[in-house]
């Protein structure tokens, strides 16, 4: 596993503790009160004959030096029980499991969606217990070289998915730099012939650049092979690149205007 300091003053050792009991007794660990919060009380939730939601988020787009302290920060106020980062292959694929102490907290989280750690925007998804249990799985396995059963029939990984998504000749561009512009791009897919025109960078509705961008290549067969820089880095930012469409393309394009 990859531990960082956390911030209530605990280190590696202790949040694999608390892990562990996580995952031992599921919901009643998280079920205590949440002590020093000065946000929230112990709600009374009215489920029935069913345990509360699992507390837990998924963010997506993180900085690549980015540490728990980085993200308890970023959810000022919750009670954070977990932060697991995940990899493959042992480096950070910029995304990250938090576990909130109460369900009710991941309204709140979820309210952080698009906005900025340092100079990325971080995109927060609802997730469930078993999605983070499998995150958990994940990283023991790859920590001590893979799963004794690596070679079992398993779902599509995110990446899987990229990888299997059909081409139009069009790729979403995420994570620019907000300084970004055209040029930076063409330099970035400098092995590909592109022209100003095929390059549509989005702007928000105030007029300023979104961090996202499409890109209209010569073929479906050139926007396959760009993939192949998906997370690698413009300037001092990765950049996610996703399969896209023109009609996905218009309809961001025609949202900033």
């Amino acid at each position: 596993m990859f531990y960082r300091g956390y911030p209530d003053g605990g280190n590696g050792r202790e949040m694999g503790a608390k892990r562990q009991r996580l995952v031992d007794q599921g919901p009643s660990f998280y079920g205590t009160s949440p002590g020093s919060s000065f946000m929230y009380n112990p709600p009374s939730y009215g489920y029935v004959a069913q345990p509360p939601p699992f507390p837990v988020v998924r963010l997506r787009g993180l900085p690549f030096d980015c540490t728990e302290n980085d993200v308890a920060e970023f959810f000022h106020g919750l009670d954070i029980v977990d932060v697991l980062f995940v990899h493959k292959g042992g480096k950070f694929t910029g995304e990250a499991f938090c576990v909130f102490g109460y369900p009710l907290q991941v309204d709140f989280a979820l309210q952080k969606n698009r906005q900025n750690m340092g100079r990325r925007y971080v995109e927060v998804f609802r997730s469930k217990r078993h999605d983070y249990y499998k995150a958990i799985a994940n990283e023991i396995s790859d920590a001590h070289g893979g799963s004794p059963h690596r070679n079992a029939p398993r779902a599509k990984s995110y990446d899987e998915g990229k990888d299997l998504a059909e081409h139009s000749g069009v790729l979403r561009l995420r994570g620019l730099p907000f300084s970004a512009g055209k040029d930076d791009i063409m330099e970035f897919f400098k092995d590909f012939v592109l022209s100003e025109d095929s390059i549509h960078i989005t702007m928000n509705s105030d007029g300023r650049p979104t961090g996202e961008a499409f890109v209209e290549f010569g073929s479906s067969e050139d926007s396959k092979a760009a993939m192949a820089k998906d997370r690698m880095t413009l300037g001092s930012r990765y950049i996610e690149l996703f399969p896209s469409s023109v009609e996905e393309m218009e309809e961001a394009v025609t949202r900033g205007r």
